[in-house]
């Protein structure tokens, strides 16, 4: 077994050990799955949950919702999630492109990378984006890279690359096949860096102080 792969293995099951089983994506249903991981884009989980509850309070928290209410009610209620101005445009796109495609139940029906590759071409989509909605929107096995994931990886000595599809193939290539362990790992990093790997990491008391 690769030095990396031993190192990954070790890391997750520290990190399990620790934090226990993880429920992640938070989300009612799939359409808001997809808005939160638009919403979420350069901003806290806490600033998305504002946003989403404004959503909510008026009913617009889905794909329809969201095309049936004005651009200008739109930003005026995902203003905590910042970037309001493009992020509503991005939701209007978003939404559209599921309505037109069927939604989830004729989208489903496309392999992993097809489907990614027409989530890319939607304006305002990324790969953290796109990768996002294919795990855990449509419970399809790819692994989702965001700064947090950057952070303990490099501080780890496990790599010092920040390029997203390097960084994601460390996991894909080292890891098993399976959405659902690529869902409690991204979300075991993320409380590990919300909680020890800060900007100002907590070494001394962070799980993972020996690896």
């Amino acid at each position: 077994m690769g030095i990396v792969r031993q190192k990954l293995r070790n890391i997750y099951g520290i990190l399990h050990e620790y934090f226990g089983e993880q429920q992640w994506w938070p989300a009612e249903d799939k359409d808001e799955i997809v808005i939160g991981a638009v919403l979420t884009q350069n901003t806290a989980w806490i600033n998305v949950e504002s946003a989403i509850k404004n959503l909510k309070k008026y009913d617009i928290c889905s794909f329809k919702g969201i095309l049936n209410t004005k651009i200008s009610v739109l930003k005026e209620q995902i203003k905590p999630a910042g970037f309001f101005n493009q992020k509503a445009q991005y939701l209007k796109n978003i939404s559209e492109f599921f309505i037109e495609n069927g939604e989830f139940e004729r989208l489903s029906k496309y392999d992993l990378y097809n489907l990614r590759d027409k989530l890319l071409h939607v304006s305002g989509v990324g790969y953290e984006t796109a990768d996002s909605i294919l795990l855990y929107a449509f419970d399809m096995p790819i692994f989702v890279v965001d700064a947090y994931t950057k952070r303990v990886l490099n501080r780890h000595n496990i790599t010092d690359s920040t390029n997203y599809n390097r960084l994601q193939h460390i996991f894909m290539d080292n890891c098993a096949d399976d959405a659902y362990l690529f869902a409690q790992y991204h979300a075991l990093i993320v409380e590990t860096a919300k909680n020890f790997c800060k900007v100002r990491p907590l070494c001394d008391d962070c799980p993972l102080k020996g690896i």
